[in-house]
């Protein structure tokens, strides 16, 4: 093998070990934002806590191997030395027959209870506590300063520790303070860590909370304004961000009305014109006497009134009306009154809640223009409606004809008239659907088209409440 076939097949191989790490990188990212919460509030308290918890482990970590083991190793080795010390003093110097000055050495300068008792009062060695860190800390100091058989009880009595030390012809039994031989303090500062940390975390969450709140109503206010809603009462608050979003919220909101505002009192200029002109011409024609010719000319007329209200109805979309909440169970069974009336079979049939907030002279336009789509080619109309915690679904089913599959999505163009299609309302202009679907998604939703279980088509209406 030469060098550069060397030195390209290392390249290949840290690239397959890169390409390897980005695998497991990316699993791991989608592991962990299955994991996490999607919502602002609990993301940005993880943000808060987790450092937090984990600069308290640091602490904590650090002050019990650095300060707490050291504390009570130096505690635990200069009350061996004062008990090593005795031991020396009991074996080198003369002694009176009670002990009774040594017991007072102990009592008055090492501050210990000192007893000498026979050597039938050592009892074995017994199991050591879990996780004592006095007692392993008491058994090293005394095999490494005294180095005699001993017993030691740490958990007997809570506030004394006791000491039996095998001697020549007796065992001393020594009592010592617990506080003396261990830094008894530690558990003072974890509480006194914990506490100021829950404090700090409490006062984290409200104020977390009051800067959240103005982004949650921001967003409501959002999605009623997508919906045709009002927005009443939507003050800019919360911090600077959050207002400078609320202010080009408010500003885009008021942007968007004006600019409504502006194309429906324009187009009713261009409606009184055009209204003024056919009016004229149907006057004139009436005058102009009978014949074939004249009535072939009034139906002109009148087909191009009909196509003109067409039109400015899909330009205006009914944008101006005031959303309110509709029976939406009454409201339907209108629209099957209607069509019975016509001659046609139609059923209704509505679960759920009845009452969602519509505009209701728009949603009536986009639901009667599939229905009348619907009835003007099929015989036999079926309606359903279901109102959830998230959206209302109407489905209008029909026996007729049916759309092609790859012409569904055209037949929603403006103006588009197929020759063989539904989609055709009275005057020729195309525009049902067109009108249809932006109603339906100036609420927030749409419209889709699949095949129905009738035979003929099925229009699904899909709006969030």
């Amino acid at each position: 093998m030469t060098s550069l076939d060397f030195g390209i097949a290392t390249v290949r191989t840290i690239r397959t070990g890169l390409e390897r790490v980005a695998d497991y990188w990316r699993a791991f990212s989608r592991w962990l934002n299955a994991v996490l919460p999607k919502g602002l509030y609990a993301r940005a308290l993880i943000i808060m806590i987790v450092p937090m918890v984990v600069l308290q482990s640091v602490i904590a970590y650090v002050f019990f191997e650095r300060h707490w083991n050291t504390v009570t190793h130096k505690l635990s080795a200069s009350v061996v030395s004062d008990i090593a010390a005795l031991i020396d003093v009991y074996q080198s110097y003369p002694q009176d027959a009670d002990l009774a000055r040594i017991k007072k050495i102990a009592r008055d300068r090492l501050d210990l209870q000192v007893d000498f008792l026979p050597l039938s009062e050592m009892p074995p060695p017994g199991p050591k506590p879990f996780f004592n860190l006095l007692d392993e800390t008491l058994s090293r100091e005394l095999r490494k300063q005294i180095n005699r058989p001993y017993w030691i009880d740490t958990v007997g009595r809570s506030a004394l520790v006791e000491i039996r030390i095998r001697l020549d012809n007796a065992v001393m039994r020594v009592f010592a303070r617990r506080s003396a031989a261990y830094a008894s303090n530690s558990q003072i500062f974890l509480l006194w860590m914990v506490g100021t940390s829950a404090v700090l975390l409490f006062f984290a969450i409200i104020f977390l909370r009051n800067q959240i709140r103005p982004i949650q109503r921001l967003a409501d206010a959002a999605e009623s304004f997508g919906k045709g809603r009002e927005v009443p009462n939507f003050k800019p608050r919360g911090a600077r961000e959050v207002r400078r979003a609320a202010q080009a919220f408010i500003e885009m909101k008021n942007r968007i009305e004006r600019t409504i505002e502006q194309r429906t009192a324009m187009l009713a200029g261009v409606s009184h014109d055009l209204r003024t002109v056919l009016t004229r011409f149907k006057l004139e024609l009436a005058l102009a006497g009978e014949g074939p010719e004249i009535d072939a000319m009034k139906k002109d007329v009148d087909e191009m009134a009909r196509m003109v209200e067409a039109y400015l109805s899909f330009a205006r979309g009914d944008l101006g009306e005031t959303s309110a909440p509709v029976n939406m169970a009454q409201f339907l069974e209108e629209l099957r009154v209607d069509l019975e009336r016509g001659g046609h079979r139609a059923t209704v049939v509505f679960t759920g809640v009845p009452m969602v907030t519509v505009r209701p002279a728009a949603f009536r336009r986009c639901l009667g223009n599939l229905v009348s789509n619907a009835a003007r080619f099929a015989k036999t109309v079926s309606i359903s409606g279901h109102r959830d915690h998230r959206y209302l679904t109407v489905s209008v089913d029909d026996d007729g004809p049916g759309i092609p599959s790859n012409l569904r999505d055209e037949v929603f163009k403006p103006f588009l008239r197929l020759d063989d299609a539904r989609n055709q309302d009275e005057g020729n202009s195309g525009l049902g659907l067109s009108i249809a679907r932006d109603i339906a998604r100036s609420h927030g939703g749409d419209i889709m088209l699949t095949d129905s279980p009738l035979g003929g088509l099925r229009a699904t209406v899909r709006i969030p409440v």
